[in-house]
């Protein structure tokens, strides 16, 4: 199994497909790579294709009339972003930059649609993957609108502490500026959310670590507690 293959078999939308499936899709994934801080595409260019990350560090954002950048969401190792324009040849919708030195693998638009004509398989992975999206956008839409800014960073907290080896202490993958964003909110009360959390015992922070002292209040509190 070449590396390309590799690679794409770890991927989630591909999982379960076989060998061949893997290596079709091997043959037409183009290798990318970009540095820190390097748009990989705009709201409104042409929908050429989608990518798949598999080293570094993705954010997906649209800039308001007024010139404020609103981040949408955090692309990790293995996850696709840009699919939107997959099916129906539009624009992207939002954009996309490197958080830091970033590869992926670019699967033409036209190139794929051709593959998977043969290879249903592939798209009904792919739907499955995308559903899994849609059901985390509608949680993500429904804490920004229901949900205080606490309870989101609470929430945000907990997400990130389990991807961790150890999951009381764990580093922020994004500046505070830009996790204030995230969360639909300004940094200034992320600063005084976060000295309110200290305040009440329930993390310890310096910098960007994070240490979570009293986890069976963060889980309260991202589940919509007043604890402050």
């Amino acid at each position: 199994m070449n590396e390309k293959v590799s690679i794409i078999s770890a991927i989630p939308i591909f999982k379960g497909l076989q060998e061949g499936q893997l290596s079709d899709l091997a043959e037409i994934a183009v290798e990318k790579d970009f540095s820190k801080g390097q748009i990989i595409f705009l709201e409104g260019d042409e929908g050429k294709g989608f990518f798949v990350v598999y080293s570094g560090f993705v954010k997906i954002y649209k800039i308001s009339t007024e010139g404020k950048e609103k981040i949408l969401r955090l692309v990790k190792p293995y996850e696709i972003f840009g699919p939107v324009p997959l099916f129906s040849g539009e624009t992207y919708p939002a954009s996309a930059d490197a958080m830091k030195s970033t590869k992926a693998l670019f699967f033409p638009r036209n190139v794929f649609i051709n593959l998977i004509k043969n290879n249903p398989d592939i798209a009904l992975n792919m739907l499955d993957a995308l559903s899994d999206r849609l059901r985390q956008f509608t949680i993500q839409v429904e804490d920004l609108s229901l949900k205080e800014i606490p309870n989101r960073l609470a929430a945000y907290f907990l997400h990130v502490s389990k991807e961790e080896s150890r999951n009381d202490i764990f580093t922020l993958e994004i500046p505070k500026g830009q996790l204030a964003s995230l969360l639909g909110t300004i940094p200034e009360t992320l600063s005084r959310v976060l000295s309110r959390m200290r305040e009440a015992g329930i993390i310890e922070d310096e910098g960007k670590k994070i240490k979570i002292l009293d986890m069976e209040s963060l889980i309260n509190l991202a589940k919509g507690t007043k604890l402050f």
